[in-house]
């Protein structure tokens, strides 16, 4: 259980008010078994003692609203129980749908907006700013994030110079999961290189196994899937410049990165269930199907993030041992690490919203979805020896060491009618994109005109 060697390299770019994040691993990585969070500050360890004082709330109601489902609310809800025993708040989670900036726009039209939401994208926060529906950052809150978050975090959360937002969960989405035993009886190995990467995959198709599962029903995925080849590819200049589409999606660096993707969604066999049924399939499922069925499941290899060890965690796979992970393969030079993040904003200006952000802001929430797995803070003073696994805590490490130079995940950069909504945008390109592989034009096309209009060009 270790890495055999972790590079962090550190790329700053800051425009727009926005600063972006890209961690490169190198090695590989073999994973330990996840640990359990639990009741309170976590079920199997002593209860951590609190790092900030709370306010009493009793009597008092503050609604969550976010779009984290599964095993993600299952742990997110133990947060919020602690929460309410230290506060006596009674805390209620609100199911929010993609895009959460209209499900927010719905509930502000009604007269029922929550108390606080989980954002996932920087342009996100920026919209509920312009809609004049989020409220500053308060006192205790902003005492949390100067103490514990590096600057650059804190610029992410805070719109023309005014906090808005604390960066509560963040994600490292650059790694390759793999069920080992289909690994073993293809006779493959963990792949450094893209070329690598492609021969590995077609050991396991010989072997009788699709060798990667595709959640392209949750085109999130996709985005994903793109970026880290075009920031491994193209390199991060390039990568800046189309963030903030200073370079146009019709751009030769992009056909590239496009067709270096094809080379693994076109190739017939690949793909679990086909291009058609990839489009079916959604995130926990992608899962499921590559770690259930022992060494005859429906795929070998899932591409996602730190996240996928709670899926993993639903089946009776275990890890270190039935499932590990790598790196995302090298397509350039280096092999890329793309982050992302959530950031709770009050969307109501009382006493219970802000003391939840001051509370989201401290180690002791962050404690207890650490101890789950599937989490990384960039919460600085949050104890390594908090998660669960080496790798998860290298990751953090990675992260943290990282400071005020960090680079974020692009679609997440980009307006959200353009990076973040379902049928739409990028997401929308990118589906079609993996339905048909072979139209790189088309696809670039459709990306710019989507971009064009998204960023008022």
């Amino acid at each position: 259980m270790r890495t055999t060697r972790t590079t962090l390299r550190i790329r700053k770019a800051v425009g727009g008010g926005r600063v972006a994040v890209a961690l490169v691993a190198v090695g590989a990585l073999a994973l330990a078994g996840c640990g359990s969070g639990g009741k309170g500050e976590g079920e199997g360890g002593a209860a951590q003692k609190p790092t900030v004082k709370l306010p009493e709330l009793d009597g008092q109601k503050v609604s969550v609203a976010a779009v984290w489902g599964g095993a993600e609310r299952k742990v997110f809800l133990r947060v919020l129980d602690e929460f309410e025993k230290r506060t006596g708040a009674e805390v209620s989670f609100v199911p929010a749908q993609d895009p959460i900036i209209g499900f927010l726009e719905s509930k502000v039209a009604g007269g029922e907006p929550p108390d606080v939401a989980m954002l996932p994208q920087v342009g996100a926060i920026e919209q509920a700013v312009a809609n004049k529906w989020a409220e500053p950052v308060g006192a205790e809150a902003q005492k949390q994030l100067e103490k514990n978050y590096a600057k650059g975090w804190q610029e992410l959360g805070a719109v023309d110079g005014e906090q808005y937002g604390v960066y509560f969960k963040a994600a490292n989405k650059s790694l390759v999961w793999y069920n080992t035993a289909v690994m073993k009886n293809a006779g493959g190995q963990e792949p450094k290189t893209w070329d690598d990467f492609l021969q590995t995959a077609q050991m396991i198709y010989d072997s009788g196994i699709a060798p990667v599962s595709v959640a392209g029903a949750e085109a999130w995925t996709l985005t994903d899937w793109f970026e880290n080849i075009y920031l491994s590819q193209a390199g991060p200049e390039k990568y800046d410049q189309l963030a903030k589409h200073e370079i146009k999606w019709t751009d030769p660096s992009v056909k590239k990165a496009l067709t270096t993707l094809g080379e693994l969604f076109g190739e017939k066999g690949f793909v679990a269930g086909g291009q058609r049924g990839a489009l079916g399939t959604e995130f926990p499922e992608s899962v499921k199907q590559t770690f259930v069925g022992g060494d005859q499941p429906k795929a070998g290899m899932v591409f996602e993030g730190d996240m996928v060890s709670l899926a993993i965690a639903e089946t009776d796979a275990k890890i270190g041992t039935d499932a590990k992970v790598f790196p995302f393969p090298a397509v350039g030079s280096e092999s890329p690490a793309v982050v992302g993040g959530d950031a709770a904003v009050a969307l109501k200006d009382s006493e219970g919203a802000q003391a939840l952000l001051t509370y989201l802001a401290s180690p002791d929430a962050a404690a207890i979805w650490a101890k789950a797995g599937g989490f990384v803070s960039p919460n600085k003073n949050l104890d390594f020896a908090t998660y669960p696994d080496d790798v998860q805590r290298d990751i953090a490490k990675a992260l943290i060491a990282a400071g005020d130079d960090i680079r974020f995940d692009m679609s997440d950069q980009a307006p959200q009618a353009f990076g973040g909504t379902p049928g739409k945008g990028e997401w929308k390109a990118l589906q079609d994109f993996l339905k048909n592989p072979k139209d790189v034009a088309g696809t670039q096309k459709a990306l710019e005109d989507a971009a064009a209009k998204a960023y008022k060009d």
